[in-house]
């Protein structure tokens, strides 16, 4: 069967058969093989293509790794595992922004910490101006969902208060060109936090403020699927959340 994800990645990077063959140095014919005949090239030219594509070689080629292969890497991706965020080092916030080069996200309900902190404001204002697409979104205050997650915490209607209180401390981040907020209405099981292939996770547990819940500090490497299930995860959140007015 033909490998209609190849030709897919290709068509969008905008890319033809004959530049994919010189980025990877392969004949043309062999990158048409890969496309018509779903051939599998080693796994050194695999990765050599996803990079080139900008995509995962899992998704290219889903059966390429073995279930233990997959498992080695994902595990791999972990960096560290901190047993509550507040033990996050407060510079680590700044060096994963400031590393960014194409893509910084965050997905919150409220993120008061990060909105009151002028500095990592600036920063993302500052890579906004650079080209990074810099994307946040915080829960929807009118929301049953961020109502539901205030009794949770034990604070009620504080949460939707807490929320309001942060998109009025963005408002200066919310002019600036590149920055793009949306507000959500889902049932948040983690708070993300990424930059590039770089993330953050705040797990949420059950009658726990996000403050003292588990955190993970994941990177992304080839054949890994945890990164890539939170970045997944942080798009279907962004294509159903609504857009939020500069001016609100």
């Amino acid at each position: 069967m033909p490998n209609e994800r190849l030709r897919a990645a290709l068509y969008t990077k905008g890319l033809t058969v004959h530049a994919l063959a010189e980025k990877v140095g392969v004949d043309p014919k062999t990158v048409e093989r890969w496309i018509t005949q779903d051939r599998q090239p080693y796994r050194r030219t695999r990765l050599a293509v996803a990079s080139a594509l900008d995509t995962d070689e899992t998704y290219l080629w889903p059966e390429a790794l073995t279930k233990e292969q997959v498992v080695s890497a994902s595990s791999s991706e972990i960096v560290t595992i901190y047993p509550h965020r507040w033990a996050v080092p407060r510079d680590a916030w700044g060096r994963l922004f400031a590393e960014a080069q194409n893509e910084i996200g965050i997905l919150v309900y409220s993120g008061l910490f990060l909105a009151e902190d002028n500095g990592v404001q600036r920063l993302l204002a500052d890579k906004a101006r650079a080209g990074v697409k810099v994307r946040i979104l915080l829960g929807d205050p009118d929301s049953s969902q961020v109502a539901e997650r205030g009794v949770d915490e034990g604070i009620g209607e504080s949460m939707a208060a807490k929320v309001r209180g942060v998109i009025a401390l963005y408002k200066p981040l919310r002019a600036v060109e590149g920055v793009e907020f949306r507000l959500h209405s889902t049932v948040l099981y983690n708070s993300i936090y990424f930059a590039d292939d770089e993330v953050f996770v705040n797990t949420h547990v059950y009658g726990v403020p996000a403050s003292n819940a588990p955190f993970w500090h994941l990177r992304k490497i080839p054949g890994g699927e945890i990164v890539t299930t939170y970045l997944d995860s942080f798009e279907r959140v962004w294509e159903s959340a609504k857009p939020l007015p500069r001016g609100e």
